[in-house]
């Protein structure tokens, strides 16, 4: 049996990654994507990085794919993506996954949104979250 942490080991060893604290300077520049993948409770509960798409985990290959019923023009834009979940075990199969599907310029958060938040990053609400 292939374990979860060695499948994050090996996408390690393939897709572009640092840790929260060495991705603030990306943070708000034109032409780079944040993209939280965790479950919307996780949004509701903790809040999201400002400005970032929400793509839950289980949506990714078919928001990601041009030709799926699903797909979202935010992951056809060329940008920069940065994936993240809680704490980057998530982002690193999902960065995988989406330079195996094509999408180019991918890397993710070694530490996730908890070390995003342990390191000072700011934090907004869930832009759906109603008041």
């Amino acid at each position: 049996m292939k374990r979860v942490k060695d499948m994050v080991t090996e996408a390690n060893t393939l897709v572009e990654h640092a840790p929260a604290a060495d991705l603030f300077a990306l943070h708000g520049q034109e032409g780079v994507t944040f993209v939280d993948l965790r479950d919307p409770r996780e949004l509701e509960r903790e809040g999201m990085i400002p400005g970032a798409f929400h793509c839950p985990r289980g949506m990714l290959e078919f928001w990601i794919d041009p030709e799926s019923p699903y797909a979202k023009l935010q992951f056809q834009s060329g940008n920069k993506f940065v994936f993240y979940c809680a704490s980057g075990w998530r982002s690193a199969l999902s960065a995988r996954v989406a330079q195996e599907m094509g999408l180019e310029n991918v890397m993710h958060i070694t530490d996730g949104f908890g070390g995003w938040k342990k390191s000072g990053g700011p934090v907004g609400e869930n832009p759906s979250k109603k008041d």
